[in-house]
């Protein structure tokens, strides 16, 4: 990870971000095929670029950016990049916990992903100390 030229916290929340990406496309609600009168209704799934699901999407995108603004890669999230990138993962957190909230029955997948991928790209940026993630010799 060090040939990378990314500051671990840096990298960690390009991770978060990337997984965020991906969950938005994966499927947030799945519906179980039935059975009616010998004839078989296969289910359904509905992605997460849908509604909200789009607000989060751009807000893992925001994230991301975030982490190739500054021109020195090496050095942690400082100052109001640091507010704007933890901000954009945790608005990314918030929206897809309202969009669970809004229909919480056939969750699938995604869903879940997108909301640990926020919790932790926002954890990462304004709880985790980045002294905490440098080697001790």
């Amino acid at each position: 990870m060090e040939q990378m030229n990314f500051h671990k916290q840096k990298l960690y929340a390009l991770i978060a971000g990337a997984v965020g990406l991906i969950s938005c496309f994966l499927p947030w609600w799945s519906t179980p095929g039935i059975s009616f009168l010998g004839q078989d209704m296969g289910g359904y799934s509905i992605n997460g670029m849908h509604d909200l699901g789009i607000i989060a999407f751009l807000g893992f995108i925001g994230g991301i950016i975030c982490c190739f603004i500054d021109n020195n890669k090496m050095r942690p999230f400082e100052g109001q990049i640091k507010l704007i990138a933890a901000g954009c993962f945790a608005g990314a957190a918030l929206f897809t916990l309202i969009q669970f909230m809004r229909a919480s029955s056939y969750t699938s997948f995604g869903i879940w992903l997108s909301l640990l991928a926020g919790i932790a790209g926002a954890v990462v940026i304004w709880v985790v100390k980045p002294e905490q993630l440098e080697k001790k010799p």
